[in-house]
């Protein structure tokens, strides 16, 4: 734990790194700076990636020069394992610019600490990338909440909720920590209970570029705004089943440009009977995920079929 990592001469936590769900997903406009607002529903799930974080007592980096930079300073404190395969740049890379962006409020508002310890941090890696599960922002999250504390920054969730946005439009939800109603570009965000519940989980090989989303024509980017009560008060209309007026803005556009989620998705409609549920797209693709209803997660033979018989990698996983 953090309080005892003083005591050793080196030390290693592990932190998980959660994936995420949208329940649904809309587009309320365009905004003056080129982002798009959106209203969703976020699930967090007991499935994810792990930080293991290490430091060794004694070594220190001072920064009470005066002159210390956000992207020297990350370069002299950070060490990457393991993200070898996502990124060729460190600099590209989510955990990397967390604590980039971490250090520069930090700086900004004066509050940097006179000497800070290197970190050495080891992601292993269970999420697809690129599959709309939130991999690299929660990778990015967890980074942040463990050196605020770590370095003791100090800062409070809601200015690392706002820092985040910058670093990635799904880090706010990993920052905040539960299932919540996310709207702007999803860095407002409020709470909402949700019962628990599985899904059937299906990864396909497909990714399709957020530009070349964002830029197609039948993108639909004018959805009605809902208020947080609506959406509360309709949860029977998202959470197990999906009707009107929710839906995945960009599910049919992924379709159409990737056959393997059109396919993977095709498999879980087929299910979609037998469960009384409604398959859908999470973020921006590739995954596509089935809610369980009690009844069937009880049968342990018949979810063992429909995994082994998927067309591509499939997972049944928890809420968090």
């Amino acid at each position: 734990m953090i309080e005892n990592i003083a005591a050793s001469s080196a030390s290693t936590m592990t932190r998980f790194s959660p994936a995420k769900l949208n329940l649904f997903l809309h587009i309320t406009g365009k905004r003056a700076d080129g982002y798009h607002d959106l209203q969703t529903v976020f699930r967090l799930l007991d499935w994810g990636d792990y930080l293991h974080l290490s430091l060794v007592d004694g070594a220190v980096i001072s920064t009470a020069d005066g002159e210390a930079d956000a992207d020297t300073l990350c370069h002299q404190l950070l060490v990457l394992e393991g993200a070898e395969t996502i990124t060729t740049n460190i600099e590209d890379n989510l955990i990397f610019k967390a604590a980039r962006a971490l250090l520069a409020f930090a700086i900004q508002s004066n509050t940097l600490p006179e000497q800070l310890a290197p970190i050495t941090i080891r992601l292993d890696k269970h999420l697809p990338m690129g599959a709309g599960l939130g991999g690299g922002s929660s990778n990015a999250a967890t980074t942040m909440l463990v050196l605020n504390e770590l370095w003791q920054l100090n800062v409070t969730r809601d200015a690392l909720i706002k820092i985040g946005a910058k670093v990635g439009a799904d880090v706010p939800i990993f920052i905040f920590g539960q299932d919540a109603i996310a709207m702007g570009i999803g860095e407002k965000l409020t709470a909402i209970n949700l019962p628990d519940q599985q899904y059937l989980v299906l990864t396909p090989e497909a990714h399709v570029n957020t530009a070349t989303l964002f830029a197609h024509p039948k993108l639909q980017r004018d959805i009605n705004s809902l208020s947080i009560d609506t959406i509360k008060n309709q949860s029977n209309d998202y959470v197990q089943n999906l009707n009107t007026p929710y839906h995945n803005v960009f599910t049919p556009v992924v379709a159409s440009l990737a056959p393997a989620v059109a396919e993977a998705l095709s498999y879980l409609q087929g299910l979609e009977t037998q469960v009384l549920g409604t398959a859908r797209m999470t973020g921006s693709g590739s995954a596509v995920f089935l809610p369980l209803d009690a009844s069937i997660t009880t049968d342990k033979a018949l979810i063992k079929k429909w995994l082994a018989n998927a067309p591509c990698p499939a997972y049944l996983v928890d809420n968090l």
